[in-house]
């Protein structure tokens, strides 16, 4: 996600120029627009999610692991504008990224969640954070040649293909694209 995103606050009500740049931001029909706003508002009648909140619904989907810190990793991604919430527009932009089809986007977020410090670039030490949450999140065994440390240095000797210590977007997204384990590994809804 980036910063073309509407910089708009969307809560509990949504005119009708709002549905229709949101329509056009994320792809979805004015119709889906307002049942995906009316859906979100059932769930967060302030009409934002707080960190939370976010972290309470998604530990649903991963009830046996550690989903905290893999969490916040997600929910700053999401939470565009800073704010410490993340409204509906951001909800239904990030919702058609991780729903779409198109692997190349679906990488891109990745890679966005991946760059920790948002400075164009995944630094090794990014890369373990976040494969260090991915493996408590999946209750995965951290020692010997699956450690962390391990895979962040294989990966990066597949990809980082000017050997200067840190993946650009073009390097990740091309390296998931050419390589299925990768892709797999590192952004499982882009397969």
């Amino acid at each position: 996600m980036g910063n073309s995103e509407a910089r708009v606050k969307r809560g509990k009500t949504l005119s009708d120029s709002d549905v229709t740049e949101l329509s056009n931001l994320s792809g979805f029909t004015p119709q889906q627009v307002r049942e995906w706003h009316s859906g979100f508002l059932k769930d967060c009648p302030s009409g934002r999610l707080n960190k939370k909140k976010f972290i309470e619904v998604y530990k649903q989907f991963y009830p046996t692991g550690k989903a905290e810190k893999f969490c916040e990793y997600v929910f700053r991604t999401f939470d565009t504008d800073g704010s410490g919430n993340i409204d509906f527009g951001e909800f239904l932009i990030a919702i058609s990224i991780t729903a779409q089809q198109d692997p190349r986007k679906k990488l891109e977020w990745a890679f966005s969640m991946y760059d920790i410090d948002r400075n164009g670039y995944i630094e090794k030490k990014e890369m373990k954070k976040i494969m260090d949450a991915i493996y408590d999140l999946l209750g995965e065994e951290k020692k010997g040649s699956n450690s962390p440390e391990i895979k962040v240095d294989q990966i990066f000797s597949k990809m980082d293909v000017n050997s200067d210590q840190k993946l650009s977007k073009d390097e990740f997204v091309t390296g998931c694209l050419q390589d299925d384990y990768l892709r797999k590994l590192l952004a499982p809804s882009a397969s």
